[in-house]
């Protein structure tokens, strides 16, 4: 009997996107606080590089050797500093890969922590315009992909491109035209990473896009797995899969033949500059201006990078996917915070807000999507310690106001306030305090029970803990588990019920102790047997507090002091059960039907 904006989604903008240059800036600013650590990475790899490139000489040397007729001795002693050479090389670039991938790691870490606190901290609205897959794919898959990319892609990308510039170095210490031969190769290569980035950019960030898609088209078909199998819409859901996943598969597959061109024409580079620098080194040792050696190893330096420099460029395969799903992380954490009062109603708790906690609601509309309003001109009261029920049919737009109140966002117009305060200006700690909102979808998080307790109110010991089970009836069957409050419960652990599971919520009310509650249908996921306890619990829980039921049956209803009947986005009766239902008007139609389905479901059983 909920409704829920979900409806908006398709209409409404993702998360937004951070620009190129705002991503490099992004981390560039990560990357600051550890700039000694990137020097050092730096420094060392130079090294290491410089260390290697001496292979190539060495090698032609050991040709001059041979060709001259040497000494073994000579021959042997050139291999030695050979294998000298080999193993400082691979130290030094073991070390140098290990600060790299450090630096990386790190910067990761950081952006990880800051994107899950933004994301944590965005207005439930914002997320549901998004779509909950949005914000999943992004803090999944987006950053798996950019950790892979920091273990694998960025150490072989900056040894790969210091081995390019200090070779190419090397060749021209060697004769300055060795060098200009292997910079034939260099317009195609250039030409090849051009055409490849200016197509893999949009279609990686087009690719995230559809991932998103097709998650959370999975995430809605999961979730109403139930309701879609009871209206026979199995096909229907079925192909909305297929269809977002075949859009999937064909852009993985535009990017599987774009990375097919790109190494067609990489090919032809190396073909280009090797002839290039064999030609070269003929005519060179045919003038006699250099020898056999010095020629091979000129060659050996430029068939030495064929493998950075296709490296390189293939790592921009990884580098571009990475980079789309770092501008989409980029584009959450730079998103600004919601504005924070500095401080919440005055004379503020652990028990809440002194005195009087009432909610006024004055003139209030509100729409999801502009020009499609759910309320109208809602005007409402509750008293301080009052429990007022809202009824209504589905889509009458009783889980919009509760959410208004529990300041889940703010009206289109008109004022909700509560204790005088707009409650989407109360700052974190006031709001926790102040308000709880309890819905039918709790989530229990994985650990031992006291622990997800305890996170209303951290401090509270094993006997507060018990305590607070037992108000609401749940001591016996938390002591009846295998471990009792250290049972392991949440993914993973022992598995528990709808009508268990709502009733640690009610516990973690009790133990958090705010002054004002908003039920939104607390007991739908329990059976009749349990709803019943439930509500028994309910009743106990808020009891003393400020109270906005959303009633999922009309028993819970008629317990409450005052009851609002909605229909249409506007209230329609009020009035205590006695009061509405002498008065023979909505509420008394509701009631009357849903006292036959109950007997006839009595009778039944």
């Amino acid at each position: 009997m909920s409704e829920s904006p979900a409806g908006a989604r398709s209409e409404s903008p993702l998360l937004p996107v951070a620009s190129p240059a705002r991503t490099r800036a992004a981390v560039a600013a990560l990357v600051r606080p550890r700039r000694a650590l990137a020097l050092s990475a730096f420094a060392v790899m130079v090294g290491s590089t410089a260390v290697g490139l001496l292979m190539q000489p060495l090698l032609g040397r050991i040709v001059d050797l041979a060709a001259d007729r040497a000494s073994v001795d000579a021959i042997t002693t050139t291999a030695a500093l050979l294998a000298a050479v080999a193993v400082a090389q691979g130290v030094t670039a073991g070390f140098g890969l290990s600060l790299i991938s450090r630096l990386g790691e790190s910067t990761l870490a950081v952006l990880r922590e800051r994107f899950v606190e933004r994301a944590l901290g965005l207005p439930l609205e914002r997320v549901e315009r998004a779509g909950a897959g949005d914000l999943t794919a992004r803090v999944t898959a987006d950053v798996s992909l950019i950790a892979e990319a920091v273990r694998n892609a960025l150490p072989e990308l900056a040894r790969s491109l210091l081995t390019i510039v200090l070779t190419l170095g090397a060749m021209a210490l060697l004769d300055w035209r060795f060098l200009l031969a292997a910079l034939l190769a260099v317009p195609v290569q250039a030409a090849t990473a051009r055409w490849y980035v200016a197509r893999a950019v949009p279609l990686y960030a087009e690719q995230r896009v559809a991932a998103g898609a097709q998650q959370q088209q999975l995430l809605d078909t999961m979730a109403g797995s139930s309701t879609i199998r009871a209206f026979r819409m199995e096909r229907e859901h079925t192909e909305r899969v297929t269809e977002r996943s075949r859009s999937l598969v064909a852009l993985t597959l535009r990017g599987v033949r774009l990375v097919l061109g790109f190494y067609s024409r990489l090919h032809i580079a190396e073909y280009i500059g090797l002839a290039a620098v064999l030609g070269t080194g003929y005519w060179l040792v045919r003038q006699g201006t250099a020898s056999v050696g010095t020629a091979t190893a000129a060659a050996l330096y430029f068939h030495s990078l064929f493998t950075p420099v296709n490296a390189a460029l293939v790592l921009l395969d990884d580098a571009q996917a990475a980079l789309a799903g770092l501008a989409r992380l980029v584009g959450v954490t730079d998103l600004a915070p919601a504005a924070v009062p500095a401080a919440g109603p005055r004379g503020t708790g652990r028990s809440g807000p002194a005195g009087r906690v009432d909610v006024t609601v004055r003139g209030v509309t509100h729409a999801y999507r502009p020009g499609h309003p759910v309320l109208h001109d809602i005007d409402l009261t509750i008293r301080h310690g009052e429990r007022v029920a809202l009824v209504g049919a589905s889509g009458a737009g009783k889980t919009t106001l509760a959410r208004l109140v529990a300041g889940i966002q703010p009206p289109t117009t008109g004022t909700v306030l509560v204790a005088g305060v707009p409650p989407t200006e109360l700052d974190p700690a006031a709001a926790r305090r102040t308000l709880a909102l309890i819905t039918q979808e709790t989530h229990v998080f994985a650990g031992p029970l006291a622990d997800d307790l305890r996170l209303a109110r951290p401090e509270a010991g094993d006997d507060e803990l018990r305590a607070a089970l037992d108000r609401v009836d749940a001591l016996d069957w938390v002591e009846a588990l295998p471990d009792g409050l250290g049972t392991v419960v949440g993914d993973g652990g022992h598995r528990l019920s709808g009508a268990q599971t709502q009733a640690l919520a009610l516990a973690r009310l009790i133990l958090a102790d705010p002054p004002l509650v908003i039920l939104d249908e607390a007991t739908a996921e329990a059976g009749s047997a349990g709803a019943r306890a439930l509500e028994k619990a309910v009743a106990r829980a808020v009891d003393g507090r400020t109270a906005l039921i959303v009633a999922h049956r009309l028993s819970q209803a008629a317990a409450g002091d005052r009851i609002v009947v909605m229909d249409a986005g506007r209230i329609v009766e009020t009035g205590t059960h006695d009061e509405l239902r002498a008065a023979g008007g909505r509420y008394a139609a509701l009631w009357e039907a849903w006292s036959d389905i109950r007997d006839t479901g009595s009778r039944t059983a």
